[in-house]
């Protein structure tokens, strides 16, 4: 089940990472569910035209990247609330990816195309449940500890911080927010696009709506992670095992089907209103 976990975990932390850096810069990103989504349909588009897994992944990373700097650009140059940018991102990414899988390959529902390469896994002699991973999972591991070095350890990452409790400062020093906080949004389709990629070259597939909410979920470790790096390696890896343990449950007790598949979900919902009376008393 950790083993599992572990795998389940990736997307949800990839994700949490890019709107870890929007939401230090002052912007809550309600679009990391598009992102994620248009990720794993344009790594699938890359793949198969290209037989590549590293140019799928990088097909994924600029699909997301342009959508994340589409959300920036309404929101911070045109003034555009980021609540209501956030969910025009997500439902336009859902009805894109569709409108063009139908267009160009006649197909509605689960996209398979040919020539998508199989994901390698490494092996760590001694290490089983660390072992038997892509190199995605491994990846998302070095992105967390760069995370945590660019935003504690680097002049770019003081300042991002700074737009969100301190934005005069910056203008006091003749430095933009609302460029840092474009950064911020370019940095949440990096990371949300390589979660897309490696969500669709894991299976080989794209799935409409194939994040499932890993998005939203994203959010919620975002906050129960303390809004850092380390938070979010745990917050991710609790989620991760919530969603093992369903996928084990469904053939171990006798319990229905549809109550299994919503224990992620009703976890979300409990883990939430935790943190919303823990954060109550704190500020008591």
């Amino acid at each position: 089940m950790i083993h599992s976990a572990i795998s389940i975990m990736t997307p949800l932390l990839l994700a949490a990472l890019g709107g870890l850096f929007t939401e230090l810069a002052g912007m809550l990103n309600i679009a990391l569910e598009g992102m994620i989504l248009l990720g794993g349909f344009a790594a699938i588009l890359g793949a198969h035209f290209s037989g590549s897994l590293w140019f799928g992944t990088l097909s994924g990373i600029l699909g997301a990247m342009a959508l994340g700097a589409i959300h920036g650009i309404f929101t911070l140059r045109l003034k555009s609330n980021v609540f209501i940018t956030g969910l025009a991102a997500n439902l336009f990414a859902s009805g894109l990816t569709v409108a063009l899988s139908y267009r160009f390959f006649g197909v509605r529902g689960v996209l398979a195309l040919d020539r998508i390469p199989r994901l390698k896994t490494l092996n760590f002699p001694g290490f089983s449940f660390l072992s038997n991973h892509s190199g995605y999972v491994y990846f998302s591991w070095i992105l967390l500890a760069g995370a945590w070095v660019v935003l504690y350890r680097t002049p770019f990452g003081f300042r991002l911080r700074a737009c969100s409790r301190h934005p005069d400062a910056l203008v006091s020093l003749g430095l933009k927010p609302e460029r840092y906080r474009f950064w911020g949004f370019l940095i949440a389709g990096f990371t949300c696009g390589i979660a897309g990629a490696y969500l669709a070259l894991n299976l080989g597939v794209f799935v409409p709506n194939m994040s499932s909410g890993k998005g939203w979920i994203a959010l919620v470790v975002i906050f129960l992670g303390g809004r850092h790096p380390a938070g979010l390696g745990i917050g991710a890896f609790i989620f991760g095992l919530a969603e093992a343990f369903s996928n084990y449950a469904q053939g171990s007790f006798n319990i229905p089907r549809d109550f299994i598949l919503a224990i992620p979900y009703i976890f979300t919902l409990f883990a939430l209103v935790g943190f919303s009376i823990f954060s109550s008393k704190a500020e008591k």
